[in-house]
């Protein structure tokens, strides 16, 4: 027999098996106990968190010859039918490849026929959220009133697009991430079952990366098995199989930051890359690193929340001594903003070296975090007695106090020169970076609205891989405009972009500026 994998293998086959649930599973079975069954449901959730497993196991329990305590026997011939998937009382449908009007409507037709067997048929719609406007409007009368032995179950993952009209009609159920701990858990009673030696610290790091999915808890612990077939499953192989860091390195890295060792850093990156670690995994956890001490250092009895073990605990506990919350802040600024940018990198190293050297060097940025950094720094070193005070440049001891200095806020444009604006683009995005220009020359219009806010607008259909309306709506990258609008007209004014994924174009939304200006025959100046 061909292989099958964990996840598939151990789907739960009854309630008693289902983890993390509880208060969906309860309800389901009271009802089932006391025969009061729903018409119609919605399971929304997380992936992996077990909305079509539930679905299907209440689709046995209800036309389960002899369910026990609401859950299904397991043995009858409707339980043995449904859980090998020839049953004719359970049909389902996948919206994603399934999505029009005549999916649905052949549904309809269907209803009208009672089961052969049993008590009910279940209808299973999953990534019901993927449905057609049409194929909805078709589904919501039969959703509303469909025939005593149907039970319809929509599942989905992104419950803020399935119409309100078909949300009223349906008893809704919210999947809850799964915890750590019950994840840890159910893998290691698995792995028992498999007589495969695991760490428990392994099985902590795979519970984690599966962030609150049991099934990609499984897929992940099965992909580790693979590689290290045979042997014990360590913490170590863990890290290597799924290209994540250690803790530890995460610790001797802080370390080098907050004794401003850039050298240090960078050759620690150096060894993380030469191991082959993924960088933007190694960003988002050393962010979550930093996360974790910065709630060590600001909120009491936090041990519990940080799901970390205790030797960890111990490291975390001790950097907490050795530095201020509103430099962790400003550590956590600086990646989190790191975590966009490298997403639209092609030199992910050169992005994480210059952050770093961010960090260790904070008189190299002027914002509040980064001043109270700095002075850190120099307390620390009167402290130890350094006797060395940097000289200071003639131009910043004649400088103007701070305060004197602050940028006085320009007035707001009127529209007229708004449009102005529009006429001069050219000269706008020649004040502009490499990287912003280019994402805007994939703008499909722009507009001025009621409040006299010049409006940028993407075509950006969904599925598609163009992120340029995404980057251009970044606050950094629309302060940038605004400043270089600023500069070429001495007024301010405020920036909107929106990104259009309805699949028609925005020229048919909204009256474009710079064809207005064409039917005036006045040309838009190019770019320079």
């Amino acid at each position: 027999m061909s292989y099958m994998a964990l996840y598939r293998k151990f789907r739960p086959q009854e309630f008693d098996d289902v983890k993390g649930q509880e208060h969906i599973v309860t309800t389901l079975q009271n009802q089932i106990k006391n025969e009061r069954i729903g018409h119609a449901y919605l399971f929304t959730g997380t992936r992996g968190t077990g909305k079509t497993t539930i679905a299907k196991i209440f689709a046995k329990a209800i036309n389960c010859e002899s369910p026990k305590d609401g859950s299904p026997c397991g043995e009858c011939a409707m339980c043995k039918a449904i859980s090998s998937g020839v049953s004719m009382n359970v049909i389902e449908m996948d919206a994603a490849s399934n999505n029009g009007v005549e999916s649905v409507r052949q549904i309809i037709e269907e209803v009208t026929y009672p089961p052969t067997e049993g008590k009910y048929k279940v209808y299973i719609i999953d990534e019901v959220h993927m449905l057609s406007n049409g194929a909805f409007n078709a589904l919501l009368k039969t959703l509303e009133e469909p025939p005593s032995y149907v039970v319809f179950i929509l599942a989905t993952t992104e419950v803020h697009k399935i119409p309100i009209t078909i949300m009223s009609r349906c008893q809704r159920y919210d999947f809850h991430r799964i915890s750590i701990d019950t994840i840890t858990a159910r893998l290691q009673e698995l792995m028992d079952k498999e007589q495969v030696q695991v760490e428990e610290k392994a099985l902590r790091y795979v519970a984690k990366a599966a962030d609150g999915s049991m099934r990609d808890g499984l897929s992940l612990l099965d992909q580790c098995i693979a590689f290290y077939i045979g042997q014990t499953l360590t913490y170590d192989n863990v890290l290597k199989v799924l290209g994540a860091i250690d803790t530890e390195v995460f610790s001797r890295l802080l370390r080098c930051v907050i004794k401003e060792d850039v050298a240090g850093t960078i050759a620690l990156l150096e060894e993380i890359v030469i191991k082959g670690r993924d960088l933007g995994q190694f960003v988002v956890d050393f962010t979550w690193y930093l996360r974790n001490l910065l709630l060590l250092k600001t909120t009491e009895d936090m041990e519990d929340a940080l799901e970390i073990s205790s030797d960890n605990l111990l490291l975390l506990k001790e950097e907490a001594q050795m530095v201020d919350a509103i430099v962790l802040m400003r550590y956590i600024h600086v990646f989190s903003e790191l975590s966009n940018d490298i997403k639209y990198a092609s030199q992910k190293r050169v992005l994480i070296e210059i952050a770093l050297i961010k960090l260790c060097r904070p008189q190299m940025e002027d914002d509040y975090e980064a001043l109270v950094d700095r002075i850190n720094q120099l307390e620390k070193k009167v402290e130890e007695g350094v006797a060395y005070i940097p000289a200071v440049s003639s131009a910043a001891s004649n400088a103007t106090p701070i305060a004197s200095v602050s940028k006085t806020p320009l007035p707001v444009a009127i529209k007229e020169e708004v449009q102005e604006v529009v006429k001069r683009w050219g000269q706008v995005t020649g004040k502009l970076g490499p990287n912003l220009k280019g994402y805007l020359r994939d703008m499909t219009t722009m507009t001025v609205n009621a409040d006299q806010n010049l409006v940028l607008v993407f075509d950006q259909p969904e599925g598609s891989d163009r992120m340029s309306g995404d980057f251009v709506a970044r606050d950094g990258s629309k302060a940038e405009i605004e400043n270089a609008i600023e500069e070429l007209i001495g007024k301010h004014v405020t920036v909107k972009v929106e990104v259009n994924s309805s699949g028609v174009s925005a020229k048919a939304k909204y009256t474009d500026v710079s064809d207005y200006f064409s039917k005036l025959g006045i040309s838009i100046e190019e770019e320079d």
